[in-house]
């Protein structure tokens, strides 16, 4: 198979191009502005096999034509976009510019240049504010997001859906992630993001010193221990779900899939967790509520366990929490 995979240089894309490499399946074309990936990151995927990679911005769009007619791909996987909730709501053209504009023109030349399946990096910021008792979420559920970020992911499902409604050929697996943590077991490549935002990564840095203490946002939530409870996936484990995408959409139509794992943990378990781990007993401070913030945030999981072949393997937080800690150990 001939793949197209933007934002590579990412820390998903990555881990899905690793993936890719190491099956030795298919030949691999990588485009990356690294406007928020690494340079390095290319070049340590490269250690792992061979694939072309081109520097380019999805924003230049007669550029991004000329490789999709050169290189007449079969499948696109889609990483490249902008990711931090709070620039979106400060600056939100930017997000509907790069995630959602950038997004309509990649699908209009996959449908120009005949690639036949699409493969779609979305959120759980889709279902917006959810009440706690529709968890765990479903791919029915009603999607109202309350961020720009959210719109421009929904806006994109819903650009690539009505594309697949017109066309026929073009199939689609759009992926709702929940949240992201942890790395390879190699240490090769992990999370890096600038400014980082995450729980995990920032409770590790924590626990390393690099940072003074660690904030918890609120612990007065309709929760076990009064903290908000999220739905962990390992990283290796989202990975391998875009693989079971490839594979489901070589016999079977377009849909939309949860990624997680279908259960979660609080806030507080997570920090009790990487203070295992780590050994530290890092300072912790109770802060406000921040406005957004479900109590409860679980995916559904029975669709994609269902329809494709997909089998995580790292469901265990202190899998997560120690990968993710050796990672920032490292780098």
């Amino acid at each position: 198979m001939n793949i197209l995979i933007t934002g590579a240089a990412g820390y998903i894309g990555s881990h899905v191009v690793k993936q890719l490499l190491e099956s030795k399946k298919h030949n691999i074309t990588v485009i990356d502005s690294f406007k928020t990936g690494f340079k390095e990151t290319i070049k340590t995927l490269q250690s792992f096999g061979s694939f072309k990679f081109i520097e380019q911005d999805l924003s230049q769009w007669d550029e991004v034509e000329s490789i999709l007619k050169k290189y007449q791909f079969d499948t696109v996987i889609h990483f490249a976009a902008s990711l931090l909730v709070g620039e979106s709501v400060e600056n939100p053209l930017k997000y509907y510019v790069n995630n959602t504009c950038n997004t309509a023109n990649l699908v209009n030349l996959c449908n120009k240049y005949g690639v036949k399946k699409f493969i779609f990096s979305s959120t759980a910021a889709v279902y917006g504010e959810p009440s706690s008792n529709k968890m765990p979420l479903v791919e029915t559920e009603f999607t109202s997001p309350i961020n720009p970020y959210g719109n421009s992911k929904l806006m994109s499902e819903q650009i690539i859906k009505d594309a697949a409604s017109a066309n026929k050929e073009f199939k689609y697996v759009i992926l709702r992630y929940f949240n992201v943590a942890g790395a390879e077991e190699s240490l090769s490549i992990g999370e890096c993001h600038d400014p980082e935002t995450h729980l995990i990564p920032l409770v590790v840095q924590t626990a390393l010193g690099k940072r003074n203490k660690i904030f918890i946002f609120g612990d007065d939530y309709d929760t076990f221990d009064g903290t908000c409870i999220r739905d962990y996936i390992h990283v290796d484990d989202l990975a391998s779900a875009h693989i079971s995408a490839l594979e489901y959409l070589e016999k079977k139509n377009s849909e939309v899939f949860n990624c997680g794992y279908g259960h979660g943990f609080s806030v507080k378990e997570v920090i009790d967790m990487i203070k295992k781990v780590s050994g530290v007993d890092f300072k912790v401070e109770v802060s406000s509520r921040r406005e957004g913030d479900p109590a409860i945030l679980i995916a559904d999981n029975k669709k994609i366990l269902k329809e494709t072949n997909w089998k995580p393997k790292h469901d265990n937080l202190e899998f997560i929490c120690k990968t993710a800690l050796e990672w920032e150990k490292k780098r």
